[in-house]
């Protein structure tokens, strides 16, 4: 799904810019994903699988990126937008715990 597919919507998690980028990756993740399915479908050799690996350690790690940037910009973006330092810690404690949780 490309992100022309997609509206935007503005908000205070992350700016549109952020989200543009975030669903560009995600795309390339995407078509990463796609090429590590036909791989497989192809595989016929035992050295076949090493290419699958590899291209599968290439998107996790991609999608691992992704992750990062989600949480650096909605952090950057948050803290931001707060009203004061108050409003901007707890956003930061609320992201370190997604942090912990998924990481």
């Amino acid at each position: 799904m490309s992100d022309s597919q997609l509206k935007i919507v503005e908000g205070s998690a992350l700016t549109a810019a952020q989200k543009k980028d975030l669903l560009n990756r995600l795309a390339r993740i995407e078509g990463q994903l796609r090429g590590v399915q036909k791989l497989i479908a192809m595989a016929d050799q035992p050295g076949d699988c090493d290419a699958v690996a590899q291209q599968m350690a290439a998107a996790r790690k991609a999608l691992d990126r992704c992750f990062v940037q989600l949480l650096s910009g909605s952090l950057q973006t948050q803290s931001g937008n707060a009203r004061d330092l108050a409003e901007a810690q707890a956003s930061a404690i609320k992201l370190a715990a997604l942090l912990d949780k998924f990481a």
